[in-house]
């Protein structure tokens, strides 16, 4: 199936690690239809740098860059308005700190398949190489040796999956619900799913939990899940870690809703309530 692809790439207040992410998208051998940028409420200086970068040159795809005003840590929302401002008939799912490689959307593409997701896979970077690798986002085309050394010197957390792919044929399809490994920074799945359980839950408040949520209601609702380390990896900028004063009610939440057999599989407040506040677009091409 020919598929219309939409990068929803999700940013707040590092507009320097937006640039290289959307430098990595603007290499891919297969490229998406459009990139919607989704801002969590990032600050004017933010805004003001991106919307001049973004200005500055010409792109391979359509791109949006929608804006929300700051209310806290509002993934769930950012990532819904997202989908609303896109158009594709299937999503990958970025956040605007992860570097992609040129066969970023080739591979989701590539793992694709009817009633599935794809949950993607990182390899983190350390504070110094980060610098580097904002400064010169073309670092993520180094050589394996390159990135050896990089492991070797603790600059990353691991290497092989950047020479060694898993072949599709080898992943298994699962419809059991684990924990390990979620990515919702790394992410695919064709829209008709993300609206079948009406997207992102907004309750879901802060850090924490609601890209868990996400995937047990998409398998909840018969959408079964394909692991794509050794395929998908991005390179995950270093940063300081969120708030996470919320996690445990978030916890609580998904605790009770797992617990409850006649819960839901759609969100309570999802793509369909939308957000309370309003949403902008500050660029479009």
């Amino acid at each position: 199936m020919i598929s219309n692809v939409s990068i929803i790439l999700l940013t707040y207040n590092r507009s320097n690690a937006l640039m290289a992410a959307l430098y990595g998208l603007a290499q891919q051998d297969t490229m998406p239809d459009e990139v919607v940028i989704t801002d969590d409420g990032s600050n004017a200086e933010h805004t003001q740098a991106v919307m001049a970068a973004l200005s500055s040159q010409q792109w391979p795809f359509k791109l949006k860059y929608i804006w929300h005003p700051d209310i806290g840590f509002t993934a769930s929302a950012a990532r819904n308005q997202g989908v609303r401002y896109s158009k594709g008939n299937y999503l990958i799912f970025l956040d605007g700190d992860c570097l992609p490689r040129s066969d970023f959307v080739s591979e989701h593409l590539r793992l694709r398949r009817q009633g599935c997701f794809v949950n993607g896979s990182r390899i983190l970077l350390d504070h110094s190489i980060t610098e580097i690798a904002i400064r010169h986002p073309q670092l993520i085309a180094h050589s394996s040796f390159f990135w050896i050394k990089q492991r070797i010197s603790g600059r990353i957390n691991k290497w092989l999956p950047l020479i060694v792919h898993m072949p599709a044929f080898l992943r298994i399809a699962s419809s059991s619900f684990k924990w390990k490994g979620i990515r919702s920074c790394n992410f695919s799945l064709w829209r008709s799913d993300f609206v079948k359980i009406n997207g992102f839950d907004e309750s879901f408040f802060g850090w924490g939990h609601e890209d868990a949520d996400f995937v047990w209601r998409l398998q909840r609702a018969g959408i079964k899940r394909i692991d794509g380390y050794w395929s998908t990896e991005v390179f995950h900028l270093w940063h300081r870690e969120a708030s996470r004063d919320r996690e445990s009610a978030n916890a609580r939440r998904l605790d009770k809703r797992m617990a409850n057999p006649a819960a839901s599989y759609k969100a309570e407040k999802g793509l369909l309530e939308g957000v309370s506040h309003v949403s902008e677009i500050l660029f479009s091409s």
